[in-house]
């Protein structure tokens, strides 16, 4: 029994010495990858070589999601070697139309196309510039505002052929010109005259009456006058990049079931085969052994009694 256990011990160090690569294997830890990008265009070279996927990507797409592992394809085996990066500028182009709004102190159209250049340049608020038109039809004045202004309004009248210098036949108030204006002054004049006891006495009379009263206007102030400038806009937006993946190829060696007797013999990996089969032989023969030497063993022990 002395002798079994060692040789058992033998068996099994020669198993696992066979087999590091059983052991080395080691369960993958899972990880986190990002969305996958597929590309746009594949081109390949002629010879095989060589072969380069095109991935367009916009802003928000993450290019850690374009595959880098190796692959086979077409009896090549492709290995990434290179990614190139390149953006991509892309011009951005509308029609606009802008409102221009400027003040004027007159309102004629002479006046006011001198305010406003037949061309102007525009920036719209999300960074497109363009030189856009005036539209002449689109050209409006309007008011901007009014103001008031009270001025001093006077009128004489005259009134003839009065018995007396009585200003009871005076008016009080007149009209002119849609104002009401108040008696201010009268001055009396002398139209006729008629001799009583030697003296010269007036019988008829003339009234001038001044009479006086304001007047309220109103005026613009000004005018503003809008137009149009209508055109193209446009801008240079970097929205895209470009990644190049580079895949190096290396051809595969083919397999051939059938070959032509004259044909060089395929060299076929016997060690692929033979260590499994080996290692069962081996565990095979160590148990055998120890079961032979455990039945001489005891044959010699019935011999000796």
């Amino acid at each position: 029994m002395k002798r079994i256990l060692p040789l058992c011990l033998l068996t099994l160090s020669l198993v696992w010495t066979l087999c590091p690569a059983a052991l080395a294997i080691e369960p993958m830890g899972a990880s986190v990858t990002a969305q996958v990008c597929y590309p746009t265009s594949i081109s390949r070279s002629e010879d095989g070589t060589q072969l380069k996927k095109i991935y367009d990507l916009g802003p928000e797409e993450d290019p850690a999601g374009i595959p880098r592992s190796d692959f086979e394809q077409d009896g090549f085996h492709y290995t990434l070697t290179d990614l190139l990066r390149q953006e991509l500028p892309e011009n951005e182009t509308r029609q606009h139309t802008e409102t221009v709004s400027i003040p004027s102190k007159n309102k004629d159209m002479e006046s006011v196309l001198a305010l406003l250049p037949a061309e102007k340049e525009f920036i719209t608020d999300d960074g497109l510039t363009g030189v856009l038109s005036l539209d002449l039809s689109t050209v409006r004045v309007e008011a901007a505002g009014y103001g008031s202004s009270t001025r001093e309004v006077s009128s004489t009248r005259s009134y003839p052929g009065l018995a007396s210098q009585d200003t009871q036949y005076i008016p009080k108030t007149v009209e002119e010109d849609g104002h009401t204006l108040t008696l201010q002054t009268i001055h009396w004049q002398t139209d006729n005259t008629a001799s009583m006891d030697g003296y010269a006495i007036g019988d008829r009379f003339t009234a001038v009456a001044t009479y006086t009263g304001t007047a309220t206007s109103s005026y613009v102030k000004g005018y503003t006058v809008t137009a149009d400038y209508t055109g193209t806009v446009s801008r240079i937006a970097l929205n895209k990049v470009r990644y190049v993946a580079i895949f190096e190829g290396t051809p595969l060696i083919p397999i051939l079931p059938d070959e032509p007797e004259d044909a060089a013999p395929v060299q076929f990996n016997w060690l692929a085969i033979a260590i499994p089969f080996g290692l069962v032989a081996l565990v095979g023969a160590g148990t055998g052994a120890a079961l032979l030497i455990k039945r001489r063993h005891e044959a010699a022990e019935e011999d000796a009694e």
